[in-house]
């Protein structure tokens, strides 16, 4: 018996004879890569995995390699094409050849490779995700938040080294309105597979704090388009759904729109167009006070005018009334001068008490209207205080000039132009850069 045995080493070369002769040269097989290294000498090695439809166990196994001169050809081909890394958790489809060695076992050798399969796997599970997070009526949630009218307190979700984090900061803290933003940094990892769970733990920090925050941005500059895988993902899409702050995204790209752009909030294409978003959301504001202002000054001092043309019409009114009764009073004292007889003194006395009487009369009339008048007038001098533009501008309001004339579109300001900022208590003078 033992001259018949066979060596391991010998049993194994027949496997190995065996598979040579019996399978054919090279086929094309679907399978999922479950893990992927690349090593020093630019050989690829692979973990190819194949999972049950119904419950997503793994039902088959194998290793697999591309050589150094075959990867260098595939993978830009892959990913140019694709416009996705080519990583673990994606389904490919490769043509290999099966190599058994009695050493190291079995194991596929990857020789070429069919983007178009990953492109089709892609989009169905980027609409699966759609469609499940639609049934779950969680993919509206966040855009039907209500954004503050000035969102001033900013949490950002960003990788510290992203060339747009810095971009995005230099933007808001360098704007030519001078407009100030509290800005705090939640790191993330922002590309590879830590990625989805990196902004999800950085998304639960910021939670602590939900009552302070007025927004979240989320922003990578840079990096391949590849990169955005982790932005499609169901679990990530689904926190971005239901968090209760409104969340911008500025992922760097224009062409493809992930699911985390879909279900955010307001989705711009990069950081420094969420910069220019938020500035304008205050710019906006300040156009329509300084509008305001302007309206309420014009409508004070249109106010101010009537009140003073009132009065001067008054005054016209009153000097004509006391000539009258002056005239009135003359010409009674010459008709009593003419008709005076024996008895003088006492038609002097009668005169005299009749005069008084009239000048009690005169005094009471002429002091009834001018109360009268005063009265209306305090009136007056009450609601044009209300309207004093010095009170509007005691309440934190300022008005800008520019060579007299109130500031109310940016366009009227040139480079170099000097203006005049006039505040409840002094000026301030700058000039435009």
């Amino acid at each position: 018996m033992e001259n018949e045995a066979l060596s391991l080493h010998q049993l194994l070369g027949q496997v190995k004879s065996t598979l040579k002769h019996a399978l054919p040269s090279a086929w094309w097989v679907i399978a999922e890569i479950s893990e992927l290294k690349v090593n020093y000498s630019g050989h690829c090695y692979l973990e190819l995995i194949d999972k049950e439809p119904a419950n997503e166990s793994i039902r088959a196994r194998a290793r697999a390699t591309i050589w150094s001169s075959v990867f260098r050809m595939l993978q830009p081909y892959f990913e140019t094409t694709t416009q996705t890394r080519l990583t673990s958790g994606i389904k490919v489809m490769v043509k290999v050849t099966a190599d058994f060695h009695e050493l190291y076992g079995f194991s596929l050798n990857i020789t070429d490779i069919e983007p178009s399969f990953t492109l089709g796997d892609l989009a169905r599970q980027k609409q699966e995700i759609i469609n499940r997070l639609k049934a779950e009526g969680v993919f509206e949630m966040n855009k039907s938040l209500q954004v503050p009218e000035l969102p001033g307190k900013i949490a950002i979700i960003s990788s510290t080294t992203a060339a747009g984090l810095g971009d995005f900061i230099d933007q808001l803290s360098g704007n030519q309105f001078g407009y100030k933003f509290y800005l705090k940094l939640f790191p993330a990892i922002m590309q590879g597979n830590e990625a989805e769970q990196s902004i999800i733990q950085a998304l639960d920090r910021i939670y602590i704090y939900e009552s302070f925050f007025d927004a979240v941005v989320l922003i990578r500059g840079g990096g391949a388009q590849s990169d955005l895988n982790c932005f499609n993902s169901y679990w990530l899409a689904s926190h971005l759904c239901q968090f209760p702050l409104p969340i911008f995204t500025g992922i760097g790209h224009e062409q493809d729109e992930t699911i985390a752009d879909m279900v955010a909030h307001t989705r711009l294409k990069t950081p420094t167009a969420v910069a220019e978003f938020l500035i304008s959301r205050y710019h906006e504001a300040d156009i329509n006070i300084n509008e305001l202002s302007q309206q309420l000054l014009d409508l004070v001092s249109d106010k101010v005018a009537v009140e003073k043309e009132k009065l001067s019409r008054y005054l016209l009114l009153l000097k004509p009334a006391v000539k009258e009764r002056l005239a009135i009073c003359s010409t009674n004292l010459k008709i009593l001068g003419t008709n005076l007889t024996g008895s003088l003194k006492s038609r002097l006395v009668t005169s005299s008490e009749l005069m008084s009487r009239m000048e009690v009369m005169m005094k009471n009339a002429v002091k009834d209207f001018l109360m009268v008048r005063k009265h209306h007038l305090e009136m007056l001098r009450k609601q044009n205080n209300y309207l004093d533009p010095f009170l509007i501008l005691r309440r934190g309001y300022s008005v800008t000039y520019l060579n007299g004339k109130a500031v109310k579109e940016s366009k009227m300001v040139g480079k170099g132009a000097l203006l005049e900022t006039r505040l409840a208590e002094g000026i301030i003078k700058s000039k435009t850069l």
